[in-house]
């Protein structure tokens, strides 16, 4: 952020410091604190240090906004520490989809809750902005090649675990979606009709999805330099795929798209 000066948090090539999948630990002299976290510790990443810049010039009320009374930098990203204390970005407060009836919907929560009902997913994108109803698009949990940073498409430790208790033989992306394996689909159903149980309104509730052939990744372009989801970007670039689950009128529960 331009406003705390440009670096805030790093990784670097120390076991102890190196995780790519986050956005590092915080540099020496520096604070990071995630305001009114809820119970899976996510809240708005909040940063301190002499780093922070002193206000808007000329502008107490936009300063006041950005900095509060302790001098906390409220950043508006989604995010949490885990253990180790690495910073995670989750997503984008201020992100809103506003359907074709007119609902504003905050993408991030229910991404979230997608992917807590869904643990061997690693990406889910709420699509909807202008269009009758919600979509989503899925990613699975794939190694990453530790040079590039791109996704593989052998599915990580974890999430192979995962879709072995579910009865299914798959060990690559490839396969579960080449085979639309039946486990792993009907899990992915039945998770996204738990997290519409939690949904505040029928607007909010996904009613199609589309698990795509590879991760979001910053080599593939769906990630910034943070990590953060681009949103536009992923739009464009699965904009076949996000149209044809708006294609036709389907009826009668979820259905899935490839």
């Amino acid at each position: 952020m331009s406003e705390s000066s440009g670096p805030h948090s790093l990784c670097k090539m120390d076991p102890s410091w190196w995780n790519p999948a986050s956005v590092g630990k915080d540099m020496p002299g520096v604070q990071t604190k995630i305001f009114q976290p809820d119970s899976n510790g996510e809240g708005e990443v909040c940063f301190r240090g002499r780093h922070v810049f002193m206000g808007y010039v000329n502008n107490w009320e936009k300063t006041t906004e950005a900095i509060d009374y302790e001098g906390w930098l409220h950043s508006g990203d989604m995010g949490r520490i885990d253990e180790k204390g690495f910073l995670h970005i989750t997503g984008r407060f201020k992100e809103l989809i506003i359907t074709a009836g007119g609902e504003n919907i905050p993408p991030v929560q229910l991404e979230a809750n997608i992917l807590r009902e869904i643990p061997f997913l690693s990406n889910v994108m709420i699509v909807g902005d202008k269009r009758p109803y919600l979509t989503c698009l899925m990613t699975l949990k794939c190694d990453v090649d530790v040079n590039t940073a791109e996704p593989q498409d052998t599915l990580t430790p974890l999430a192979r675990k995962a879709v072995e208790e579910l009865g299914s033989p798959c060990t690559t992306v490839s396969a579960i979606i080449s085979s639309r394996d039946p486990a792993v689909f009907s899990a992915i159903s039945q998770g996204l009709e738990r997290a519409n149980q939690k949904a505040a309104s029928k607007a909010q509730k996904v009613q199609k999805w589309a698990l795509l052939n590879t991760d979001f990744s910053l080599p593939g372009g769906e990630l910034g330099p943070t990590l953060k989801l681009k949103r536009f970007f992923v739009l464009r670039k699965y904009a076949s795929t996000i149209n044809s689950m708006y294609e036709q009128a389907e009826s009668g529960g979820l259905q899935s798209k490839l």
